[in-house]
């Protein structure tokens, strides 16, 4: 067994790995090695269980699978043949992979039309399911109950799409207790190809970033009229220019639950960049000047603007790091035209450094009607909090240019 020590896995899964778990699981985006390191894992979990003297079967399902091509059996194999010893110790054929004493098999099904026969496999040790977003919840809810062996296990891999479905809701929204799940990104892959960096690159340029952040990043699936800056932002990489106005540095202050956030933007004619982030929840006062000032380190140089709500905190940052901090004024419908203040402009670029903003300006919604679907003119009070470090950060422009009222939003 210290063969398997040598196996390299990425270092978020080594932990879902390493556990007791029933419930082992990644959701994610494209490039993030998920599907080839479960492939690879559920190999070694054959070899333990035949070097153990336990005969039984991995399953690896997808919803649907008319044919082995449509399967997880391409994936395995490459995995095998990728580790010597492992290649050595499984036999495979065209149609087939065991181990070479024959105790442990792998049987490949689809989930939507294979179900009820999946109660007659040999003992199963693991059930993987690939690709596992469209999975029904009948299907789980059949599956599960026949993976029933002493320490069996049922693996998840899926690129969420929907949010609310049967997969995400059960692995993701309400797990089992007995369960670890994580999310993978290209980000979390230690050996992400170039190939796959040039096409997530052209992505990027080409592709809406709701889009892009569904297949990269792991994303829900999202464009609705609902969004607030629907169509009115993209994430491009940039160097602020030496005519360009700002820096202007907006801070939004945490709670226990909420992230303290401040974003630092620049003003190129009618068009808004944010250029840098920070941020982090449970972040105490007298560590945030510290945090800003190692991802914004010119913020001390010039006004920060912050909710005038904490005089406390901005006269104690004053005093320790970050002197010219500036309470801003909030009123009846400051959130609305501070809003309809960044709309006005042509477009906003978001840097890629700058994650937590493009995650707030892809997510901020207006609320929907439960009944009728109509999208309604009020604000969701969520994904917001680098969205409001930017409206305080730009109070003085709005103020010059003059105050903004609510436009009409389009209803459905």
């Amino acid at each position: 067994m210290s063969q398997t020590a040598r196996i390299e896995l990425p270092p978020k899964l080594i932990p879902v790995f390493a556990s007791k778990s029933r419930y082992k699981g990644a959701h994610g985006g494209r490039g993030s090695a998920k599907t080839r390191t479960f492939a690879l894992m559920s190999a070694v979990k054959a070899y333990q269980a035949a070097q153990a003297g336990i005969s039984g079967t991995i399953l690896c399902g997808r919803e649907f699978m008319n044919s082995l091509e449509d399967s997880s059996m391409e994936e395995v194999k490459q995995a095998i043949h990728s580790i010597p010893w492992l290649n050595d110790y499984f036999d495979i054929g065209e149609k087939y992979i065991r181990t070479k004493n024959g105790l442990v098999s792998y049987s490949f099904c689809g989930l939507r039309t294979n179900l009820d026969s999946i109660k007659s496999k040999a003992r199963i040790l693991v059930a993987w399911v690939d690709e596992a977003e469209t999975v029904s919840d009948i299907a789980w809810k059949k599956l599960t109950p026949t993976v029933r062996e002493n320490d069996s296990e049922v693996w998840v891999t899926w690129n969420p799409e929907a949010k609310g479905s049967a997969t995400d809701t059960r692995f993701r929204v309400t797990p089992p207790s007995d369960a670890i799940i994580v999310e993978m990104n290209y980000t979390d892959n230690p050996w992400f190809p170039a190939v796959l960096e040039q096409e997530r690159l052209d992505d990027m340029r080409r592709l809406s970033p709701e889009e892009y952040a569904w297949i990269w990043e792991g994303a829900y699936r999202t464009q609705s009229e609902a969004q607030v800056f629907r169509n009115k932002y993209r994430i491009q990489a940039f160097e602020p220019q030496s005519n360009w106005q700002g820096p202007y540095y907006g801070l939004d202050f945490g709670f226990a639950n909420d992230p303290t956030a401040g974003v630092e933007c620049y003003i190129n004619g009618n068009t808004l960049h944010i250029r840098r982030e920070c941020g982090k929840t449970g972040l105490e006062l007298d560590a945030t000047a510290p945090h800003i000032l190692r991802h914004m380190p010119n913020a001390a140089k010039y006004p920060m603007r912050a909710d005038s709500a904490r005089p406390e905190s901005i006269s104690y940052l004053k005093r320790h790091g970050l002197p010219k901090m500036v309470g801003v004024k909030k009123g009846k419908g400051s959130v609305e035209d501070g809003i309809e203040f960044m709309k006005s402009f042509d477009e906003i670029i978001i840097h890629p450094d700058c994650k937590q903003v493009a995650s707030e300006f892809r997510l901020y919604s207006y609320k929907t009607d439960r009944l009728s679907g109509d999208v309604l003119p009020v604000l969701m009070d969520e994904h917001n909090h680098w969205i409001d470090a930017a409206r305080y950060a730009l109070e003085p422009i709005m103020k010059k240019r003059g105050s903004f009222k609510q436009t009409s939003i389009r209803m459905i």
